[in-house]
């Protein structure tokens, strides 16, 4: 049996895995959020030269953009957390070349003057965020700590009960930093602060 041509349902998929907005990642292809919707919905189709550059950044073929899972490839679990780090950082250029030359490698990511990734081996990534352009985020500039573990995982409702089942540390609310990025934070017994982010449905019950 063919495999059905899914790719909007897979871009929004991946890009929640990797924690980004409509809006980031239309920043990142030179697209706008209007266009990034409507691939997600189904009502456009990136063109090939989009197609090659999402697979590029994202570390994956452009099967897995395209077709509904192909290879036999399984769904990743919605209990399952993704991880990455957030660098808060003062001068970006200049912390950029020296990650670049840290790492020996360059930027997998670079949202014009908001953040840069780095990405590593499944989805491990770590995130160089501009300390200039963090207005209405949770992160505030002036904290004392300068990275924060950025959680991700495909069902962002149900990892809110399982966090607030566990009873584990003070947490906030789910809230909406834009209109298509969700998340909540919780604090580790020291204070260090954790963004948990995902799909979420509003009209879902808590």
């Amino acid at each position: 049996m063919q495999n059905k041509v899914i790719i909007g349902r897979n871009i929004a998929k991946h890009r929640l895995m990797r924690g980004l907005s409509q809006e980031e990642l239309g920043e990142l292809l030179g697209v706008s959020r209007q266009s990034v919707s409507k691939w997600e919905l189904d009502l456009a189709m990136p063109d090939a030269e989009k197609i090659i550059q999402l697979s590029k950044s994202w570390g994956i073929t452009t099967d897995e953009l395209l077709l509904d899972n192909p290879q036999g490839l399984l769904e990743p679990s919605k209990s399952m957390l993704n991880w990455g780090l957030y660098l808060i950082v003062k001068d970006f250029k200049k912390s950029i070349r020296f990650y670049e030359q840290l790492l020996q490698r360059r930027t997998t990511m670079l949202g014009h003057n908001r953040f840069a990734q780095f990405r590593f081996n499944g989805n491990c990534i770590l995130s160089i965020m501009n300390e200039k352009h963090l207005v209405d985020h949770e992160i505030e500039r002036h904290t004392p700590h300068k990275f924060v573990l950025n959680l991700w995982t495909t069902d962002l409702g149900a990892e809110f009960k399982r966090i607030k089942g566990l009873n584990i540390g003070p947490f906030t609310d789910i809230t909406s930093y834009h209109p298509t990025y969700y998340y909540f934070n919780l604090v580790d017994p020291d204070y260090n602060l954790i963004e948990i982010t995902g799909e979420f449905h509003e009209s879902g019950n808590l």
